[in-house]
């Protein structure tokens, strides 16, 4: 029995049969909000991607879009879907800053060349936060772009704009959402699994699963809706993963320091 304890130990970072270290809880307390907020927020997008495909494309005729907003069904939806883009937002940021602390007090668990192992990875951190950030104000600028008339028609009696103003609108969002923001969570996806792996918070299938669909987001041209669910899926996974996978990772123990050597022959 003493084996299994010994290995709790390592696991719960405090002595065998004893409650987990405040180290230990900080981690799986961080692994939970991650985890957490990430699958709010891919509930959240997903939804919001839901109601804001009901707005007419670029190549539909003029007199779609000028049913659609006249009629008033359809924008109600686009204006809900505006009206969930900013929570879905606010939860990525929070799953952001979680992971964020997350790989902070990790990485200090880490022990000796714990200094070292985080000045290594500064530029991926910069990277991570810039990225995550781009993404949300990408969203949230592509989203009111798209939702712009919708919003005017439910809120205001002013006469909507031509067609020609709409698609223009809509135009200018997509290329935010899909030219910009798509880049921009391809850049943070790739950070995130880089610094989560090194930490050891990710198992090896998650990365290379994390990689493949980050240089996907980085090199497609599409258009289609279908492309940004890929970044929603993906923080499920990890997400997943986070929350099931217990414990803060094994704590780096440095060597001892080298005995000098006596010789007998210096004693006598």
């Amino acid at each position: 029995m003493a084996k299994p304890r010994a290995a709790q130990a390592v696991a719960t970072g405090g002595s065998a049969g004893s409650r987990p270290s405040p180290e230990a809880r900080r981690i799986n307390g961080y692994r939970r909000m991650s985890g957490l907020a990430g699958l709010v927020f891919a509930v959240l997008f997903g939804a919001a991607l839901v109601l804001l495909h009901e707005a007419p494309g670029l190549g539909v005729p003029d007199g779609e879009y000028t049913a659609f907003y006249r009629d008033g069904g359809g924008g109600l939806l686009v204006t809900v879907g505006l009206y969930v883009v900013p929570f879905a937002g606010i939860a990525f940021l929070w799953q952001l800053a979680a992971t964020r602390a997350l790989l902070n007090v990790s990485a200090a668990a880490g022990g000796a060349g714990a200094h070292g192992s985080r000045a290594a990875t500064e530029i991926p951190r910069l990277l991570q936060l810039a990225s995550g950030v781009l993404f949300v104000a990408m969203l949230f600028a592509g989203s009111s772009a798209v939702g712009a008339v919708a919003l005017l028609g439910s809120f205001s009696p002013a006469p909507l704009p031509s067609p020609e103003v709409a698609r223009a609108l809509s135009a200018t969002g997509y290329g935010l959402v899909f030219v910009f923001g798509v880049r921009a969570a391809g850049m943070y996806m790739i950070t995130t699994t880089t610094l989560t792996r090194a930490v050891g918070l990710l198992p090896r299938w998650v990365a290379v699963l994390g990689y493949l669909a980050a240089a996907f987001l980085l090199v497609s041209t599409t258009f289609h809706p279908a492309i940004l669910l890929v970044f929603p899926l993906w923080t499920v996974l990890v997400s997943v993963v986070l929350l099931v996978r217990g414990g803060p990772p094994p704590r780096r123990r440095s060597a001892p320091p080298p005995q000098p050597h006596v010789d007998g022959s210096e004693l006598s």
